[in-house]
C-alpha cells in the first residue's frame, strides 16, 4: 500500500457505522405496493395469469417496445424455459460469456445443454464476436450473451454471426432494463431477451423475471411451458414446468416501475459521482457507459490495476470492508473457473481465456441505488483514495462528517 497510510489510518474505524450494500433493493411507493396487495387479497387471485401479472407483461412489453413479454418466476427459470422453447436440449451446446454471474451458465447446465464460454471483448466486457465464432461447431445451436453491467452487447455483429450460421440468439438482459442500443430499448434483440427483476435489480418484483420476444409462436410456446404446459384453452400442447410469476411479486414489480425515473435519477446522478471523486486516481477507474446511449446506472463498478494503484483488488474490498463498505467482487472467479466447469475445461472453455482471468482480479462493485446518496459516495471514495494514494477528494476534501446528515455516517 502506497505511502500516505496516516491518512487511510486517522479515517473513522469504522467510516460508517452501519452497512452500505451492494444491490440494496429499490423501494418506490409503499401505499401503491400496499393497495395492489389488498386488490389481490380481495379477489383471492394469487397466481395463474392473474390481472397484476398481465398489467405487469403489458407494461414490461411497451417499454421494451416488443410485442410479447412473458413473466417468469426468475430470471434463471426464465432462460431454461427459453431455451428449451427452442429445442435447446441434452448436448446442445451454446456459447456464452465467462465474465458473467455463473446462473447464466447453470441455467443451461441444468437442462442438459453445454455452455461453451467464449472470451470478453475488453471494452464492453460482453463476448468477444471474433472468439465466438471460432467457437461454432457442429452441436453448437445457440449463442447467449450477457449485456454485463448493464453495458450492451456487440448485438450486430452477433446478429449477422447468428443469421450466417442458423444459430439462436438469446441475450441474458438481467442487468439491461431500461437500457438501450441504437436508441432502441433493449428487449427486442435477437430471438429473445430475458430480464431478472430480482430484489438487487433495477426494477425489481421481490423475485421474478421475463422473457420478452417479438415472435409470436415462440411467446404462445413460452408461456404454456410456464404453466405445465397448459395453452390459453387448458389444453396439455406438451411438457412444461411451474415457473409462473405470481400477484404479490407483479404488485412490487407495477410499483417499481413506478419509480422507474427516480430510480434512473438517483443511480445516474451517484455514477456522476464515483466518477469525480476517483478521477484521476492512479490504477483505479470506473467502467464507463455506453457512449451515446441511455443507462439504469444500476451497477457502479471499478477496475483496481494493482501494479498502479499499489494494491490488489482484494487488498483495496479488504479495506473497504473494514469501513462497512460492503462491495462486491463482480464477477470473479469467470464461470470457466467454477465447478462444474472447471472440472471439463475441454468441454467448456477449449481456449484460453487470458482477458477475462484478467479482467475478473480487477472488477469490484460499489454501493449504489436509493440507500445511497451523495455523502455515502464522497464517503467511500474518500476511503478509497486514502488506500490507494493517500490523497483528498478532488477539488478540496469535500468532508463527508459535517454534511452526511444520514445515520449511515459515524
Amino acid at each position: 500500500m502506497s505511502g500516505d497510510r496516516v491518512l487511510l489510518e486517522s479515517l473513522p474505524t469504522p467510516y460508517f457505522s452501519e452497512p452500505l450494500h451492494v444491490g440494496r433493493p429499490n423501494v418506490g411507493s409503499r401505499d401503491r405496493l400496499i393497495e395492489r396487495i389488498d386488490g389481490a387479497l380481495e379477489r383471492l387471485w394469487f397466481t395463474n395469469d392473474g390481472p397484476l401479472v398481465r398489467e405487469f407483461e403489458a407494461r414490461v412489453a411497451e417499454l421494451a417496445e416488443v410485442r410479447h413479454c412473458v413473466a417468469v418466476s426468475n430470471a434463471t427459470t426464465g432462460i431454461q424455459v427459453a431455451a428449451k422453447a427452442l429445442g435447446i436440449g441434452p448436448g446442445d451446446e451454446v456459447i456464452v460469456p465467462s465474465f458473467t454471474w455463473v446462473a447464466t451458465a447453470h441455467a443451461l447446465d441444468w437442462i442438459g445443454a453445454v455452455p461453451v464460454f467464449c472470451e470478453l471483448d475488453e471494452e464492453t466486457g460482453t463476448a468477444d464476436v471474433a472468439h465466438v465464432e471460432r467457437l461454432i461447431g457442429p452441436r453448437t445451436r445457440a449463442i447467449l450473451d450477457v449485456h454485463v453491467f448493464g453495458r450492451p452487447a456487440r448485438i450486430d455483429e452477433l446478429t449477422k454471426l447468428a443469421a450466417e450460421h442458423g444459430l439462436h440468439l438469446l441475450f441474458d438482459a438481467a442487468h439491461a432494463f431500461g437500457c438501450t442500443y441504437r436508441s432502441k430499448p433493449i428487449g427486442g434483440f435477437g430471438t429473445a431477451e430475458i430480464f431478472s427483476f430480482q430484489a438487487t435489480k433495477f426494477v425489481n418484483s421481490f423475485e421474478g423475471g421475463a422473457i420478452v420476444t417479438d415472435d409470436d409462436a415462440l411467446a404462445d410456446r413460452l408461456r404454456a411451458m410456464r404453466h405445465q404446459g397448459l395453452n390459453a384453452a387448458h389444453e396439455i400442447t406438451g411438457s412444461g414446468t411451474v415457473a409462473r410469476m405470481h400477484e404479490i411479486s407483479a404488485a412490487m414489480g407495477l410499483t417499481s416501475l413506478e419509480a422507474a425515473d427516480v430510480f434512473t435519477e438517483v443511480n445516474r446522478r451517484n455514477y456522476r459521482l464515483y466518477e469525480e471523486y476517483l478521477d484521476g486516481l492512479p490504477g483505479v477507474r470506473v467502467r464507463p457507459q455506453e457512449p451515446g446511449e441511455q443507462s439504469n446506472c444500476q451497477y457502479v463498478v471499478i477496475e483496481v490495476d494493482a501494479p498502479r494503484a499499489g494494491l490488489h483488488r482484494d487488498e483495496l474490498q479488504a479495506v473497504l470492508q473494514g469501513h462497512n463498505v460492503l462491495a462486491r467482487a463482480y464477477f470473479s472467479p469467470g464461470c470457466h473457473s467454477c465447478e462444474p466447469y472447471r472440472s471439463a475445461p475441454s468441454r467448456h472453455a477449449p481456449d484460453p481465456l487470458p482477458k477475462v482471468e484478467a479482467l475478473t482480479e480487477q472488477v469490484l462493485s460499489l454501493p449504489t441505488g436509493t440507500a445511497v446518496g451523495p455523502a455515502e459516495v464522497q464517503g467511500v471514495c474518500r476511503i478509497i483514495r486514502a488506500a490507494v494514494d493517500g490523497s483528498a477528494l478532488p477539488g478540496g476534501d469535500h468532508s463527508t462528517e459535517k454534511d452526511a446528515g444520514t445515520s449511515h455516517m459515524r
